[in-house]
């Protein structure tokens, strides 16, 4: 890791070198303990070649393409997912085109015994800064880094996905002179094929997935695990594009571990569940947590059967009876996402049902933008993001309202949740449909989550939990935080902040539109009474906010700690999260509530039915893709003459305005707003960058002589004569006549 991004002690490292090696699908085959609080199994990585490395020149990205076809339907048939006993007998040894590829002499890097131990292999290891921030030239191992810690890493191997039946799809456009030699670039060839293959054969790609994640290991890898990393290499393999693309991790969880939580729910039931901790999923499986790291993934879970296996997957998972009364639990995703957004929630959850019939009632339409249906023509506009199926692109399921759902909790809460969460769902659903559009995701599952969860709510991919505060006074708050969690899987989920420092993004606008969607859910209210609703909660807001501003440290309080490096990562694709471990900023709601103002005020100045139709657009434009606040030139030019206009900024708003978009260092466009806004504000610890603009920016600078002498401030007067008589003798004759009129 750079120098430079050795963490502080409040911030979290995203150590992951994924410039170099990219995980494009996990496979996880695990195994639930309650006795031992431990989850073990193995996971297998399907990599690529990262972007700082790859072999020839990308080809360009795949456009999104219709999931539908006559023949190919969604979920027609659930994917394959084959046991592991099916592949036990693979064969190392394939014909291949008329010629035969090995397993036999390949290097095994394990001992006599067939193990490894952390210490024998990190002795073998280059620093972290060797194998991820140069180049690697042949005298070095590459080494892959992935985030990890508070695991137990038994073993790891290179998977032969060259002995898997059927994979000689992938291997014709091969082109191999000597076999033996080449057995690695064949393995990696059939993996780079098979990660590439189009969105339309998802299912065909999920299932290939599944039979080469079966496959034998072929030679041992030595690793070495430190605070935050897994560091991984292959002897004599000195380059990304080299170094195995699929590779399987054997480890075991620490009932310590700060990824998952074991307790027990409501009812005394013992449970394990991802609870949002600080450090994501890198104590649950080894993985890439920077954003950019999109990947899909795939997962078999196996418990006793008392207990129910909920996580975010597309399919509803139905469990398989297996030996010893364990029941198998199998989900997959096939929209590209980030590591953290993984969830898992094993317990003795029961499921809430309906107990009789009720008509589902209608939304509030009164404030509805106008009808999703003249929204048609954006469905020919092709999507932004990498290849899968994507239900913007499905008509068949573009205009589903309400997605199928379902409610599970603990035992004791279930008539709770019947009376007050089912049926508020359907109608938050319909009510966020109205407002952005297609649903991103296919289906939802509500968990209420137990009591020891830190928040009342929280989003990721197909599933959302609930605390079960929000049951009881009432329909108001469990409504409105379903709402803002519905709101999530548009903004957070679809939409992903690629710097995490930007959660305003996420948060501010699931917050604005949590009162959106909730005024449209609730039924046989006048629009006089949904406006007192929003003034009354952003009143609440304003306090909330004010006296957190107050009371916390203020760099805890930016949007965007990191600046105009926002986004920015290292050679290697390592970064930091800003704050990410500091305890407090957890609590805090400061994000949350300056993104809701922000947009509240937009909502206001362009009118809410122009805003939010915006958003759709936006919606449409964005999914599926990562994005920063960052502002263009063009837009700090907009900003900066509209704030022009306004009678009066204090000092503390102009020194917060350059310092927070570094005005000093912008172009000369945006240098020449910034000196007429320290012109008219008098804003004197500005007047350096007026001086600096007129000595050095002649070509633009005409036009601020006459700011300053208009004011008739004296000192602003003194400062023109200065850098004109300092300047005037290196100006052309026109500019200096022009100038000199205004100041004599």
């Amino acid at each position: 890791m750079d120098p430079q991004l050795d963490p502080m002690k409040d911030d979290l490292p995203l150590m992951a070198n994924t410039s170099y090696m990219l995980v494009k699908h996990y496979v996880l085959d695990l195994d639930v303990d309650f006795k031992s609080k431990v989850i073990e199994g193995s996971i297998v990585l399907f990599f690529e070649t990262g972007s700082q490395h790859k072999k020839t020149s990308s080809t360009g990205r795949e456009c999104c393409q219709s999931e539908f076809d006559q023949s190919h339907k969604m979920r027609a048939s659930e994917p394959c997912h084959v046991p592991v006993t099916n592949v036990s007998a693979c064969s190392s040894k394939m014909e291949y085109n008329g010629f035969t590829v090995s397993g036999e002499g390949e290097e095994d890097t394990s001992d006599e015994n067939g193990n490894h131990s952390n210490s024998e292999q990190a002795s073998g290891i280059s620093s972290s800064e060797d194998c991820c921030d140069r180049e690697n030239h042949g005298n070095q191992d590459f080494v892959l880094v992935l985030d990890c810690c508070d695991l137990s890493v038994l073993k790891v191997e290179e998977v032969d996905v060259a002995a898997v039946s059927g994979i000689e799809q992938f291997t014709r456009p091969a082109k191999l002179t000597d076999v033996s030699k080449e057995l690695g670039n064949l393995r990696n060839h059939i993996v780079h094929e098979l990660v590439a293959l189009p969105a339309k054969r998802w299912e065909e790609q999920l299932c290939c997935f599944t039979h080469c994640s079966q496959a034998p290991g072929c030679g041992e890898l030595p690793f070495a695990t430190g605070p935050w990393s897994l560091e991984i290499r292959k002897p004599g393999i000195g380059t990304p594009a080299d170094f195995p693309h699929a590779i399987r991790i054997w480890y075991k969880t620490n009932p310590g571990g700060r990824s998952v939580a074991w307790t027990t729910d409501q009812s005394g039931r013992p449970c394990v569940y991802t609870m949002g901790s600080p450090i994501n999923n890198r104590a649950l499986f080894p993985c890439q947590e920077p954003p950019i790291a999109l990947s899909t993934w795939q997962a078999s879970v196996r418990a006793a059967a008392d207990f129910v296996v909920l996580m975010s997957g597309e399919n509803s998972a139905e469990p398989v009876q297996l030996p010893e009364d364990i029941l198998s639990w199998y989900y997959y995703v096939s929209m590209p996402m980030p590591a953290s957004t993984f969830t898992i929630a094993v317990g003795c959850w029961q499921e809430v049902k309906q107990q009789s019939f009720t008509a589902a009632i209608p939304t509030n339409t009164e404030f509805s933008l106008p009808s999703v249906q003249a929204d048609f023509s954006w469905h020919e506009v092709m999507c932004g993001h990498v290849g899968y199926p994507c239900r913007f692109q499905n008509p068949a399921v573009s205009w589903e309202a309400v997605i199928p759902h379902r409610v599970f909790s603990p035992c004791c809460l279930v008539e709770l949740c019947e009376e007050r969460l089912l049926p508020l769902i359907p109608q938050c659903l319909s009510a966020a449909f109205s407002t952005l559009g297609t649903h991103p995701f296919s289906r939802l599952d509500v968990l209420i989550v137990p009591s020891n969860f830190s928040s009342l709510g929280m989003a990721s991919p197909h599933i959302i939990f609930l605390s079960q505060s929000v049951l009881p006074g009432g329909s108001h708050l469990c409504g409105t935080r379903l709402c803002h969690e519905i709101a999530h899987a548009w903004f957070g989920l679809a939409i992903g902040a690629r710097d995490w420092t930007e959660e305003w993004i996420s948060e501010g606008f699931a917050t604005f539109l949590e009162d959106v969607f909730w005024a449209r859910a609730q039924q046989q209210l006048s629009h006089e009474e949904v406006k007192g609703q929003q003034e009354l909660k952003a009143l609440l807001r304003w306090r909330r906010l004010r006296d957190e501003v107050q009371n916390s440290e203020e760099e805890l309080q930016v949007l965007r700690p990191n600046k105009e490096s926002t986004g920015e990562l290292s050679e290697s694709g390592a970064s930091v999260v800003k704050y990410g471990l500091k305890a407090e900023k957890i609590f805090m709601q400061v994000h949350y509530l300056k993104g809701y103002f922000l947009l509240r005020s937009l909502a206001r100045t362009a009118g809410e039915a122009s805003f939010l139709l915006s958003l759709r657009k936006f919606v449409r434009k964005f999914h599926g893709q990562l994005v920063l606040s960052q502002l263009l030139p063009d837009q700090l030019v907009l900003l900066l003459e509209s704030l022009l206009e306004e009678k009066t900024l204090c000092p503390r708003t102009l020194q917060c305005l350059e310092r927070t978009y570094q005005l000093r260092e912008q172009d000369a466009e945006v240098r020449h707003r910034w000196c007429e806004l320290v012109i008219k504000h008098k804003y004197v610890p500005g007047y350096g960058d007026v001086e600096r603009f007129l000595r050095e920016d002649q070509a633009m600078g005409v036009y601020l002589y006459g700011e300053l002498m208009v004011n008739e401030d004296a000192k602003q007067q003194e400062l023109a004569h200065k850098c004109f008589a300092s300047a005037q003798e290196h100006m052309d004759v026109s500019s200096a006549k022009v100038v000199a009129e205004m100041l004599f």
